[in-house]
């Protein structure tokens, strides 16, 4: 008799206590901050619950790749950049492009002005900072396009300073450059006290080397689940009305965050001020992958001189079925 009323209460379309909605797990590319500001707001604004969602939004951080998080099941979904997804697929990991709400590439290069830097030539013969982990393929590739080798601080050559997630070395005069993101270190050196007229920044969008950053991937066994895809059209639905609302309100959508950082370790002024410029990185997506700049980020990736992080053009690294559904 009872499963007769819970089949009379679906009819109806009224919701039962007994049908729980469908859990998500999504591990985000680094800490709370509003460079995930769209999930947050997607949370905190019913966005989730209204698509029968329960989604539980889990923090990164320099210990946590995400790639390993879904490969061992601790994920259903992660925010991950192209690179180190495409080289994990072609490693053996089978990850799938399902949405890309970001549409620029908010990497840079922060430099000295005094150093005598004013365009990319002038990089040569330079101690340059790099994130490596994945971060480094775009800057070889570049390098690779200038005729810049690796090998030292010589001439046609530069040495390659591994850093750390923070901006000290350019502050202490340790490399002429470092590696920064529009919406974070570039803005960590100039509340260090420096002087925007005294830097020179080279954004690798601009400079056609830009791969993909922040999209969202499953695993593509997965896709094969008709009711995992459902769950991920809804996700990626839902996710993408929070984002388009974190552009329009980039003050709120930064106090959203800054309510769900469990570390305290933000602050107003800056989430405000990052939400701003990753609000210029979402514009002009609407979370379907452009295949123009999938292989644009495939190319630079397959350019990167001695060392590609892939080695042949990947197939089936990216789907439309998810976005189309979502979308429409």
């Amino acid at each position: 008799m009872k499963h007769t009323w819970i089949a009379a209460v679906a009819a109806l379309g009224m919701a039962s206590p007994a049908l729980a909605a469908d859990e998500v797990k999504l591990q985000l590319k680094w800490v709370t901050q509003a460079q995930f500001a769209g999930y947050y707001v997607a949370l905190e604004n019913g966005y989730y619950e209204e698509a029968d969602l329960d989604v539980t939004v889990m923090p990164g951080g320099p210990d946590i790749a995400p790639t390993q998080v879904i490969a061992g099941g601790g994920a259903d979904v992660v925010v991950e950049w192209m690179p180190a997804a495409l080289s994990a697929r072609e490693n053996g990991l089978p990850l799938v492009n399902i949405a890309q709400p970001f549409k620029s590439s908010g990497m840079m290069l922060t430099c000295w002005k005094d150093a005598g830097i004013a365009e990319p030539a002038d990089l040569d013969n330079r101690t340059l900072g790099v994130w490596f982990f994945g971060n480094e393929f775009p800057f070889l590739s570049w390098m690779s396009s200038l005729d810049i080798k690796t090998d030292g601080k010589m001439e046609g050559s530069v040495e390659v300073l591994k850093q750390g997630f923070n901006v000290d070395p350019l502050l202490q005069r340790q490399a002429d450059c470092i590696s920064t993101m529009t919406y974070n270190e570039y803005w960590q050196v100039i509340d260090a006290g420096v002087d925007a007229g005294e830097l020179v920044t080279f954004k690798y969008q601009d400079q056609g080397v830009a791969t993909m950053e922040d999209g969202l991937y499953v695993l593509e066994e997965n896709l094969d689940d008709p009711a995992f895809v459902d769950k991920m059209t809804r996700f990626v639905a839902a996710s993408m009305k929070g984002w388009k609302w974190a552009e329009e309100n980039p003050e709120d959508a930064a106090m959203i965050v800054l309510d769900y950082d469990e570390t305290g370790a933000q602050t107003e002024a800056h989430q405000i001020r990052m939400m701003g410029e990753v609000a210029k990185l979402t514009a002009g997506s609407n979370g379907a992958l452009d295949p123009a700049d999938y292989q644009r980020t495939v190319d630079t990736l397959l350019a990167g001189g001695s060392d590609p992080v892939i080695t042949k053009q990947p197939e089936g690294a990216w789907t439309h079925v998810i976005s189309d559904a979502a979308l429409n």
